[in-house]
């Protein structure tokens, strides 16, 4: 795919989530609200239950932050989660059309998220900038140029992962009826392995030895604590190979996926 279709079609796709405003706005703000009110009344009450000052390396503010930085990222990461779906596609036989543009249908829906990631992003950055100015930068004081440039990087390859991951478990639709409840277990297991839930200093030391093999902490917990400055250069690199071990692997699966797949595809749809 050339890129100049590749922003073509992310630009078509960016301008689409946008045609209802007000929708798009009222519903990320309250979003955004009603998560970070499930934090904040959580924790506050964790912290007064167990009248410690610090836990798991947290002081209140820094793991509001954490969960800010984090809420963010994982829109990012996420997108809208193929609301053109291939497993859609797949079922009602519109994928036909896709399989005859001069162009690979892995390419065309990676695009179509990406355009929908331009809106999500700036939310993040205006969410982000509007809690720079209610709290002043406590609990940031680690960030720097160096994290924010890091924390890009391992952004931009939990994004991808994320993706293949769905995408994988969306072309499992050749063969099922229906691959929701899939989607469901992903989005359950990344938020809690990924530090979505959870800030990952909370887990024993065994299972958090254990997850850092794993694709999930490479989605969320890595660009967040890179950017708040909670890991060295030495542990962001080697989340970034552990994550991009995974694209290779899971790059692999898709394509094996995608070819068998195809084979089984009558293109009526169910």
């Amino acid at each position: 795919m050339s890129v100049r279709l590749f922003l073509q079609i992310a630009s078509m796709e960016a301008r689409r989530r946008m045609s209802y405003r007000v929708d798009f706005w009222i519903n990320s703000v309250a979003g955004f609200a009603a998560e970070f009110a499930i934090v904040w009344f959580l924790w506050k009450a964790m912290f007064a239950e167990s009248g410690a000052e610090i836990i798991a390396g947290f002081t209140f503010e820094q793991v509001l932050v954490y969960y800010v930085v984090a809420i963010l990222v994982g829109r990012l990461v996420r997108g809208t989660e193929f609301e053109g779906q291939p497993s859609e596609d797949i079922y009602a036989g519109g994928l036909n059309r896709y399989l005859l543009f001069p162009a690979p249908y892995f390419g065309v829906k990676y695009a179509q998220g990406a355009g929908a990631l331009l809106p999500a992003l700036v939310q993040a950055v205006l969410f982000g900038t509007v809690w720079l100015l209610i709290a002043g930068g406590r609990g940031m004081e680690d960030v720097t140029l160096l994290s924010g440039a890091m924390a890009i990087g391992a952004l931009l390859l939990a994004n991808i992962l994320y993706y293949l991951m769905a995408y994988a478990l969306h072309l499992v639709a050749f063969w099922a009826d229906n691959v929701w409840s899939l989607l469901v277990a992903l989005r359950f297991a990344s938020g809690l392995f990924g530090g979505l839930m959870v800030p990952l200093a909370l887990f024993p030391d065994g299972l958090r030895e254990a997850n850092s093999y794993l694709p999930f902490r490479s989605l969320f917990a890595l660009p967040a604590e890179t950017l708040l400055g909670r890991i060295t250069p030495e542990a962001w690199a080697f989340g970034m190979g552990v994550g991009s071990a995974w694209v290779l692997i899971l790059t692999v699966v898709v394509r094996v996926i995608w070819r068998r797949g195809n084979l089984q595809y009558s293109g009526i749809g169910i």
